[in-house]
């Protein structure tokens, strides 16, 4: 059964569940189906309307699920509700836990050389079947030999955290090369490593992660005040 959408501000996410999006990812999983996902929160949309190539490169995607709590708040101004929201984080590591199930080979792109190495280490020690076949660090001027790597080892999964638009330009211009599901995590591979904190599972609960890292960095609010904007634009959307 294809997804349902709802569209917010010209973009289609996905109606579903990260359970039962995961059960719908199956044949593409077991088919080695090249798929790329977007899990998109306001500020990314937000960036979107204001770059048309940009936009495009969203609007492509195969699956473009709500990653924020605003996307699920806007989706009340249409006439069909989003169910929840599907974190990059979360769905990151339940990809890892299917990937270690069925042996599958793995690229991983992004972070500082340090923390890409951590997590290169972990998962080998949580998930030993997975089978890594290449991973470098996000500060890279030439791709070429990154994207060669990724053509010779045909990975069935390549996570790329560069931040947007960064990782969603890389994998528009390079997901031809390999048969995979393309994802881009943005700054999962640091909580992964450790090296940042996730709100505590309350805060996760009530979906009000974005207050927790607010208040543990005051610097985001530069980043934060796009949410009442991007609202703000989805409720007039509703009333044209």
């Amino acid at each position: 059964m294809p997804f349902k959408t709802v569209n917010i501000l010209g973009f289609n996410f996905l109606k579903t569940t990260k359970d039962d999006f995961l059960e719908q990812l199956q044949p593409d999983l077991l088919h080695q189906k090249k798929r790329f996902i977007i899990t998109a929160n306001p500020e990314i949309i937000m960036y979107a309307r204001k770059h048309p190539n940009y936009s495009k490169i969203v609007k492509s995607a195969d699956y473009l699920v709500a990653d924020g709590i605003g996307i699920v708040k806007a989706s009340q101004f249409t006439n069909t509700k989003l169910t929840e929201r599907i974190t990059g984080f979360d769905l990151f590591n339940d990809l890892l836990k299917w990937a270690n199930t069925h042996q599958s080979k793995v690229y991983l792109l992004g972070s500082k050389d340090s923390v890409i190495k951590a997590v290169v280490q972990k998962i080998h020690s949580e998930f030993p079947q997975i089978n890594i076949v290449g991973y470098h660090d996000g500060y890279f001027k030439n791709e070429a030999p990154i994207v060669e790597e990724i053509k010779k080892t045909k990975p069935n999964f390549v996570f790329v955290a560069t931040g947007f638009p960064k990782q969603e330009e890389f994998i528009s211009a390079h997901q031809s090369v390999a048969p995979a599901i393309w994802m881009g995590i943005g700054g999962s591979f640091d909580v992964y490593a450790g090296n940042v904190k996730r709100a505590p599972l309350f805060w996760q609960k009530h979906n009000i992660e974005w207050l927790y890292r607010l208040i543990t960095d005051p610097r985001r609010i530069k980043r934060q005040i796009v949410l009442p904007i991007f609202l703000l634009e989805a409720f007039l959307k509703r009333k044209q």
